[in-house]
């Protein structure tokens, strides 16, 4: 990696402890199993980075390096942006050998910038994403997130799922297949995080509420 200033903020998020607290969107876990957990996302904004390309991983590298650009100032403020975690690449259904051809990378805004977000720089092709107050099902899996595991990975939560009270929760109105977080940098080796996120339909549940297990 070219850039010494991307490198130290690699470096920083995968080594939490040599830096200043991430900043994560809030939820609360609603239920719990072994191997899957629904959390009730609260609202918040996030900047969207399209991409297209066949492979995921490509995509992801692609629209996370516009998203770098608009953190470190390539934007109409100036302003330089902590980073957050995690880095989510939703995929859009039904194209391409992994059902996709089409990507959206997104960056949580850290609080002080949810209210009002930064303009992008119009050549980063960025949009904010405003992200309403929702149910997602959660699957974790660990190592790096490839074009290898991630639809694996997907096909086990969506088995978890049916065997589980939320067999027919999945929403029907999202615009994506289902979405991948990613919580560490590529220079972290062991213990790495990621995980599948799959929307709910939150009117199916009463138990999707802020009155769950735990809140994060």
């Amino acid at each position: 990696m070219e850039n010494p200033r991307m490198l130290s903020l690699f470096l920083c998020f995968g080594f939490l402890g040599l830096c200043h607290a991430i900043e994560s969107p809030q939820y609360t876990v609603v239920h719990s199993e072994s191997d899957f957990e629904i959390r009730l996302y609260r609202q918040s904004t996030w900047m969207s980075a399209p991409a297209k390309d066949i492979s995921f991983e490509k995509a992801t590298k692609f629209g996370f390096h516009r998203l770098f650009q608009y953190i470190q100032g390539a934007n109409l403020n100036f302003s330089r942006i902590a980073m957050t975690a995690p880095v989510l690449t939703s995929i859009v259904p039904e194209a391409g050998p992994l059902h996709s051809s089409a990507y959206f990378v997104r960056f949580y805004l850290p609080v002080k910038f949810q209210a009002s977000p930064p303009l992008p720089l119009p050549e980063l092709n960025l949009k904010p994403y405003a992200w309403d107050s929702q149910c997602i099902a959660v699957r974790k899996f660990s190592g790096f997130a490839r074009d290898s595991n991630i639809v694996k990975e997907a096909e086990k939560l969506a088995i978890s799922l049916s065997r589980s009270p939320w067999a027919n929760a999945t929403s029907s109105e999202s615009s994506y297949a289902y979405s991948i977080a990613q919580y560490n940098s590529p220079f972290q080796f062991i213990g790495r995080v990621n995980e599948i996120w799959v929307e709910v339909d939150a009117s199916e549940f009463d138990g999707c509420k802020s009155s769950g297990v735990a809140t994060y």
